[in-house]
């Protein structure tokens, strides 16, 4: 499977309630939740997205609260995926929870600019900068990880289980 879209950069320690408010925790709509996604740190955001489009981070994305909030008004907001130097360890088992591809890689996060377009290869690991021709290597995602993002988390994946 290849994820493929513009880039979104943000900095380092983006915590879970500058990814959504926690004045949005009411909704359980993760195309409500997505249309504030980063809304007191990047006014607008939402406006700017278009579906598959990917955020790449610093250091320590999702840090903060323990809230499932967070990947879901990611994806609800459209974005395939996230790229960043590390992540807060509750927020990456989360993401996967919810469904949303997420991969850690230094070398990319310092090699790909905003605005740039690129290419993620989930088997292989592999991100192409389809704006400069750049290509850098991560993990990845295991494949029971995989089978986790394909069926939309964790819950719809135990879901087909009992069928």
């Amino acid at each position: 499977m290849k994820l493929k879209g513009k880039v979104w950069k943000f900095g380092d320690n983006v915590n879970t309630d500058e990814i959504l408010a926690a004045r949005y925790l009411i909704t359980t709509d993760p195309i409500e939740m997505g249309s504030h996604l980063m809304e007191d740190i990047r006014p607008g955001f939402p406006g700017e997205i278009n579906t598959g489009d990917i955020i790449v981070a610093g250091e320590n994305f999702g840090c903060g609260s323990s809230r499932e909030h967070a990947p879901l008004a990611i994806k609800g907001a459209g974005i395939a995926a996230v790229v960043a130097t590390n992540f807060a360890r509750i927020f990456y088992r989360n993401a996967f929870n919810m469904g949303l591809p997420i991969f850690e890689s230094a070398a990319a996060v310092q090699a790909f600019n905003e605005g740039e377009e690129i290419e993620i290869d989930i088997s292989s690991g592999r991100i192409r900068n389809l704006t400069t021709g750049k290509i850098c290597h991560v993990q990845p995602i295991p494949i029971f990880m995989q089978d986790l993002i394909d069926a939309g988390g964790l819950i719809k994946y135990l879901a087909k289980q009992r069928d």
